[in-house]
């Protein structure tokens, strides 16, 4: 290998702003993220709900009802 042509390769530690600590190695100066394995929900299994109201009646509510009941054929 060419010398001094390679990022430095050192030992982080990333901190998530839920309270989990990594410690791994990186070319880059990561310190803090704002989601990890501890806290998303595809590997903790908890949902976590964004609004209160379902995507359907948002729907019906922005367009009415009137536009839902339409048929397509004519």
């Amino acid at each position: 290998m060419k010398e001094g042509i390679h990022p430095k390769y050192e030992a982080q530690t990333i901190n998530c702003v839920c309270g989990a600590v990594y410690n791994t190695g990186s070319t880059i100066k990561l310190e803090k993220i704002d989601i990890c394995a501890a806290c998303h929900p595809f590997y903790t299994g908890k949902t976590k709900v964004l609004d209160t109201e379902g995507r359907i009646e948002k729907f019906k509510k922005k367009f009415g009802t009137d536009y839902t009941n339409k048929s397509t054929k004519k």
